[in-house]
């Protein structure tokens, strides 16, 4: 629920250049995304199947509101929000082919909806993990270049490349990967 009001909010704060703020919004996300992360490894109950769904498109939608924003104001080129975006749109969908197909017969919105009953687990790639790292390390970096007055320095033109090359072998890591999702329980 706090990271629905902070995305909502932070993609607002960019779009009126309220650098700033914006950047605090970042680190309170952040923060509260390191928080969920310690509370799952070291309280194993807290943990959930579902949870294993719902962390990484937490994650996909920051990082999508945060470029789309960026990008309306010129702040991050368009084409590596493109790229953000289209390769989260694309695991977000595999993710819900994913659930339908193992969902056991029969088939309806309301179990297909039911986020009590886990069908399927994920589990990132090595690479997928380094990509997360390296766009949010880009968000931050790109959201502090009016802060810090390093617009349109070479190094982070730099890191829009890197991020570029991680988006894309992440995508294709999931492609290629056979274990990137686990069936939890076998059709009938």
């Amino acid at each position: 629920m706090l990271l629905s009001a902070v995305v909502v909010n932070l993609g607002y704060v960019i779009v009126q250049s309220e650098f700033r703020l914006a950047m605090t919004l970042l680190i309170v996300a952040g923060l509260t995304d390191l928080a969920d992360g310690w509370i799952a490894r070291n309280w194993p109950n807290q943990a959930s199947r579902l949870g294993s769904f719902l962390d990484p498109m937490a994650d996909k939608v920051l990082v999508g509101s945060l470029v789309v924003a960026m990008s309306y104001i010129d702040l991050l080129p368009l084409w590596l929000t493109a790229m953000i975006v289209f390769r989260d749109v694309f695991l977000i969908s595999a993710g819900f082919v994913i659930r339908y197909v193992s969902l056991p017969k029969p088939r309806t919105l309301s179990r297909y909806f039911d986020v009590t009953h886990a069908t399927a687990q994920l589990a990132p790639t090595f690479i997928s993990k380094l990509n997360t790292a390296v766009q949010l390390v880009t968000v931050a970096t790109t959201l502090g270049a009016p802060i810090f007055g390093y617009l349109d320095h070479a190094y982070l033109h730099g890191l829009w490349y890197l991020t570029g090359f991680t988006t894309m072998a992440a995508a294709i890591s999931y492609l290629t990967s056979k274990d990137t999702y686990k069936i939890l329980r076998k059709k009938p």
